[in-house]
Protein backbone atom coordinates (compact mmCIF):
# COMPACT_ATOMS: atom_id res chain seq x y z
CA UNK A 1 0.00 0.00 0.00
CA UNK A 2 1.27 3.09 -0.98
CA UNK A 3 0.51 4.71 2.32
CA UNK A 4 2.37 2.50 4.02
CA UNK A 5 5.43 4.06 2.62
CA UNK A 6 8.59 5.66 3.98
CA UNK A 7 8.95 9.32 2.08
CA UNK A 8 12.51 8.96 0.50
CA UNK A 9 15.38 10.81 1.86
CA UNK A 10 16.05 13.23 -0.72
CA UNK A 11 12.56 13.43 -1.69
CA UNK A 12 12.37 15.64 2.11
CA UNK A 13 15.41 18.59 0.38
CA UNK A 14 13.54 21.40 -0.63
CA UNK A 15 14.45 21.49 -4.56
CA UNK A 16 13.37 24.93 -4.75
CA UNK A 17 16.38 25.88 -2.52
CA UNK A 18 18.91 23.60 -3.70
CA UNK A 19 22.15 24.97 -5.54
CA UNK A 20 24.63 23.59 -7.45
CA UNK A 21 27.10 22.32 -5.26
CA UNK A 22 28.74 18.84 -3.98
CA UNK A 23 25.74 17.27 -0.45
CA UNK A 24 26.12 14.36 1.20
CA UNK A 25 22.73 12.99 0.14
CA UNK A 26 22.75 9.72 3.08
CA UNK A 27 25.02 7.53 4.53
CA UNK A 28 23.87 3.65 4.71
CA UNK A 29 25.62 0.94 7.35
CA UNK A 30 25.62 -2.32 5.42
CA UNK A 31 27.64 -5.33 7.64
CA UNK A 32 29.80 -2.53 9.52
CA UNK A 33 30.49 -0.63 6.04
CA UNK A 34 29.29 2.70 6.02
CA UNK A 35 28.47 4.25 2.40
CA UNK A 36 28.63 8.12 1.79
CA UNK A 37 26.26 8.48 -0.95
CA UNK A 38 27.38 12.39 -2.75
CA UNK A 39 24.91 14.40 -4.47
CA UNK A 40 26.67 15.99 -7.38
CA UNK A 41 24.70 18.87 -8.26
CA UNK A 42 25.24 20.24 -11.28
CA UNK A 43 22.14 22.01 -12.33
CA UNK A 44 19.76 23.85 -9.86
CA UNK A 45 16.42 22.20 -9.74
CA UNK A 46 13.45 23.47 -11.34
CA UNK A 47 15.50 26.89 -12.22
CA UNK A 48 18.15 25.64 -15.01
CA UNK A 49 17.92 23.58 -18.12
CA UNK A 50 18.80 20.04 -17.52
CA UNK A 51 21.97 18.29 -18.82
CA UNK A 52 20.82 16.33 -22.02
CA UNK A 53 20.92 12.72 -22.16
CA UNK A 54 24.14 13.04 -24.52
CA UNK A 55 25.98 14.90 -22.16
CA UNK A 56 25.19 13.05 -18.96
CA UNK A 57 26.09 9.81 -20.77
CA UNK A 58 29.47 10.83 -21.49
CA UNK A 59 29.98 12.60 -18.10
CA UNK A 60 29.54 9.43 -16.93
CA UNK A 61 31.33 7.45 -19.02
CA UNK A 62 34.08 9.58 -18.05
CA UNK A 63 33.59 10.39 -14.54
CA UNK A 64 33.17 6.51 -13.92
CA UNK A 65 36.60 5.48 -15.87
CA UNK A 66 38.48 8.16 -13.78
CA UNK A 67 37.37 7.52 -10.61
CA UNK A 68 37.78 3.54 -10.86
CA UNK A 69 41.86 4.30 -12.29
CA UNK A 70 42.24 6.61 -9.47
CA UNK A 71 44.73 5.46 -7.20
CA UNK A 72 43.78 6.89 -4.15
CA UNK A 73 40.06 6.32 -4.41
CA UNK A 74 39.46 3.44 -6.62
CA UNK A 75 39.10 0.77 -3.89
CA UNK A 76 36.34 3.06 -2.08
CA UNK A 77 34.58 3.71 -5.33
CA UNK A 78 30.92 2.03 -5.26
CA UNK A 79 28.95 3.70 -7.74
CA UNK A 80 29.01 6.97 -10.07
CA UNK A 81 25.68 7.48 -12.16
CA UNK A 82 22.88 10.24 -13.53
CA UNK A 83 20.10 11.13 -11.20
CA UNK A 84 16.91 9.98 -12.84
CA UNK A 85 16.10 14.04 -13.03
CA UNK A 86 19.09 14.98 -14.87
CA UNK A 87 20.32 17.95 -12.63
CA UNK A 88 23.36 15.90 -11.69
CA UNK A 89 25.15 12.58 -10.48
CA UNK A 90 25.40 10.59 -7.29
CA UNK A 91 28.05 9.06 -6.32
CA UNK A 92 28.53 6.29 -3.65
CA UNK A 93 31.90 6.23 -1.64
CA UNK A 94 32.83 2.96 0.59
CA UNK A 95 33.18 5.00 4.18
CA UNK A 96 32.23 7.89 6.16
CA UNK A 97 32.76 11.21 4.51
CA UNK A 98 31.80 14.83 4.95
CA UNK A 99 30.95 17.03 1.31
CA UNK A 100 34.33 18.77 2.56
CA UNK A 101 36.61 14.96 2.37
CA UNK A 102 35.40 14.39 -1.31
CA UNK A 103 35.78 18.15 -2.63
CA UNK A 104 39.17 17.60 -4.11
CA UNK A 105 38.19 13.98 -5.68
CA UNK A 106 35.02 15.77 -7.53
CA UNK A 107 37.52 18.43 -8.36
CA UNK A 108 40.01 16.57 -9.82
CA UNK A 109 37.65 14.56 -11.81
CA UNK A 110 35.55 17.14 -13.37
CA UNK A 111 39.27 18.83 -14.12
CA UNK A 112 40.12 15.66 -16.04
CA UNK A 113 36.61 15.61 -17.53
CA UNK A 114 36.83 19.11 -18.76
CA UNK A 115 40.12 18.70 -20.35
CA UNK A 116 39.72 15.35 -21.70
CA UNK A 117 40.38 14.37 -25.75
CA UNK A 118 40.04 11.24 -27.41
CA UNK A 119 37.88 8.54 -27.64
CA UNK A 120 35.37 8.21 -25.09
CA UNK A 121 35.89 5.38 -22.54
CA UNK A 122 33.20 2.68 -23.60
CA UNK A 123 31.46 4.25 -25.98
CA UNK A 124 31.57 1.46 -28.42
CA UNK A 125 28.59 -0.78 -29.54
CA UNK A 126 30.24 -3.85 -28.08
CA UNK A 127 30.45 -2.07 -24.69
CA UNK A 128 27.43 0.01 -24.26
CA UNK A 129 23.84 -0.27 -24.86
CA UNK A 130 23.51 3.10 -25.81
CA UNK A 131 27.37 3.94 -27.56
CA UNK A 132 25.68 6.97 -30.21
CA UNK A 133 24.15 9.00 -27.47
CA UNK A 134 27.35 11.17 -26.49
CA UNK A 135 28.29 14.75 -26.86
CA UNK A 136 32.03 15.07 -25.33
CA UNK A 137 32.19 18.60 -26.34
CA UNK A 138 29.08 19.90 -24.23
CA UNK A 139 30.23 17.57 -21.65
CA UNK A 140 33.90 19.22 -21.23
CA UNK A 141 31.35 22.89 -20.49
CA UNK A 142 28.92 21.39 -18.13
CA UNK A 143 32.08 20.09 -16.40
CA UNK A 144 34.07 23.88 -16.39
CA UNK A 145 30.46 25.12 -14.88
CA UNK A 146 30.45 22.97 -12.19
CA UNK A 147 34.36 23.22 -11.65
CA UNK A 148 33.93 27.21 -11.18
CA UNK A 149 30.83 26.29 -8.61
CA UNK A 150 33.06 23.91 -6.55
CA UNK A 151 36.24 25.96 -6.91
CA UNK A 152 34.57 28.55 -5.11
CA UNK A 153 31.88 26.02 -2.93
CA UNK A 154 31.27 28.07 -0.03
CA UNK A 155 28.63 26.10 2.74
CA UNK A 156 25.56 26.21 0.92
CA UNK A 157 27.17 24.35 -2.04
CA UNK A 158 28.10 21.85 0.72
CA UNK A 159 25.45 21.75 2.73
CA UNK A 160 21.70 20.66 1.95
CA UNK A 161 18.94 24.06 2.84
CA UNK A 162 16.99 23.47 5.93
Amino acid sequence: MVEDLKTIESFTIDHNKLLRGLYVSRKDNIKDVILTTFDIRMKEPNREAVLNNAELHTIEHLGATYLRNNEEWKERIVYFGPMGCRTGFYLILAGDYSSKDALTLVKDTFEWISKFEGDIPGALAVECGNYLDQNLTIAKLEAKKYLEILNNAKDENLEYPE
